[in-house]
């Protein structure tokens, strides 16, 4: 069995397309914000043979993979151990000042997702801890058993958009009261109990979905980080250099959204009648509005249903 037997890429055509035009440089650097199992950087590696890998992730087992995958890639390949808003930080220690070109493939992993003792599957019973990186850091257990009714509610309504989050946040502080709540099938017991009957029959999708969406983005502190990477990315880019984001749930999308049109639009005062070199955006949408995966790359691949891609190009240097 081969990498591509085990991992397809979400929309790795149109990153290449979009990746391309920054990558042609001689000596150019490529940054896999989210390096995965690596099918991105392999692709991109490929077809441009002058780029030089700095890949990131969070995930000791996704390194690993990365790395016996690229190996036949040799220097070009820098693997680093670090969360993706230690961008600036990996590229000082890796030799380089600017990158070319950007990707970030956000949210929970197929490594992460096809593993069963990683507990981020609500269809499969597992210890509860949904941490991608296992080397540290709270686990989902430790959430569900030591957060008050109130900030289970909070991270119910904030992360997973879940109308019944006072309703499910009961629930668990009434079950736990009774027993440790440590695996993932316990959880969802719980939750599908909590669910009305009524709701149930709307199809609303399975009543664990969302609470354990919560509770990834709340143990791995997804949009905290998400909204620190994304600056500094784009500042770490050269002129002509550009990033490629793909999402997968609307809270991911909005920010990085707004993000990219704040980068885009220009700082000019209302009512300056010229637009002074300072005030110009500092990058370009190359994407008009966010692009979603064809029906042909959803019926070959379905984690690729709900995703989100933004594209953008600096323009020029910050004032």
């Amino acid at each position: 069995m081969t990498f591509s037997d085990i991992h397809t890429p979400v929309l790795l055509e149109r990153c290449v397309e979009l990746l391309a035009p920054a990558l042609t440089r001689p000596g150019a650097v490529l940054v896999d914000a989210t390096e995965g199992m690596g099918g991105h950087s392999e692709a991109l590696l490929e077809r441009f043979d002058g780029v030089r890998l700095i890949g990131l992730d969070r995930d000791t087992d996704a390194l690993h993979i990365a790395g016996q995958r690229l190996a036949r890639f040799g220097d070009r390949v820098t693997l680093v151990h670090t969360v993706y808003d230690g961008i600036a930080a990996a590229l000082a220690g890796a030799g380089v000042e600017r990158a070319d070109g950007i990707l970030f493939d956000l949210g929970v992993s197929s490594l992460q997702l096809d593993e069963a003792d990683r507990g981020f599957a609500y269809a499969q019973d597992a210890p509860l801890d949904m941490r991608m990186d296992q080397t540290a850091g709270t686990t989902a257990a430790d959430i569900v058993a030591t957060y008050g009714e109130g900030d289970l509610r909070r991270i119910f309504e904030r992360y997973g958009e879940e109308k019944l989050a006072g309703r499910y946040a009961r629930a668990i502080i009434a079950a736990r009261a009774t027993a440790p709540i440590t695996r993932s099938g316990q959880l969802v017991d719980i939750l599908i109990a909590a669910t009305p009957a009524a709701v149930q029959r709307e199809g609303r999708g399975h009543p664990a979905k969302r609470v354990f969406q919560a509770l990834r983005i709340e143990v791995n502190a997804e949009l905290a980080v998400l909204e620190r990477a994304l600056p500094a990315a784009m500042d770490a880019l050269r002129v002509g250099g550009r990033i490629v984001v793909m999402s997968y749930q609307s809270l991911e999308d909005r920010l990085v959204k707004r993000v990219f049109a704040d980068a885009a639009a220009s700082t000019a005062p209302a009512g300056l009648p010229v637009e002074l070199p300072e005030h110009a955006p500092r990058f370009r949408l190359v994407v008009k509005g966010a692009e979603l995966a064809t029906d042909e790359e959803k019926a070959q691949n379905p984690r690729a249903t709900p995703v989100r891609l933004r594209a953008a190009e600096r323009v020029r240097e910050a004032a």
